[in-house]
Formats: structure tokens, sequence, C-alpha cells
């Protein structure tokens, strides 16, 4: 999931696509895909047809115990 920089150091990426997602929650894309039609994840980022995940604010869910929407702080 890392990409290299001109300076050959490894950079962590900001935004997450759902494949990665999925492999990160070790659960399939389609169960992936559920999750999000459930509102029981975070809200992606979407700018033309991508649609991304913040890895910080994955890391953040999942350190909260994957809290469904009613009970996230807004």
């Amino acid at each position: 999931m890392s990409t290299i920089d001109s300076d050959s150091r490894s950079v962590e990426p900001l935004l997450i696509a759902a494949c990665d997602l999925a492999a990160m929650l070790n659960i399939s894309p389609r169960t992936l895909w559920r999750l999000k039609s459930g509102g029981l994840l975070p809200e992606p980022v979407r700018f033309g047809g991508a649609v991304r995940w913040r890895l910080d604010e994955i890391r953040n869910w999942v350190a909260s115990g994957c809290p469904p929407p009613d009970r996230r702080d807004n």
C-alpha cells in the first residue's frame, strides 16, 4: 500500500481504495460495499469516479471499536 517518492523514502497514502480497505479489515470487497451501503463505515471521499477512504479516519474508527453511525462523534 505504500508508494515511493522521488527521495526513495516510503510514503504512506492519505487515501485508500476499497480493495485496500477490505484487505486491511480482512473482509471481502463485496462485504465492504455492503457495510458502506448500510452506513456502517466512515464516509468515503469521492472525486471523479474514484471512491477513497481517509486512512487516519479508518484507523481512528477501528481504534474506537468500529462504532455504528449513531455512536460516532461528529
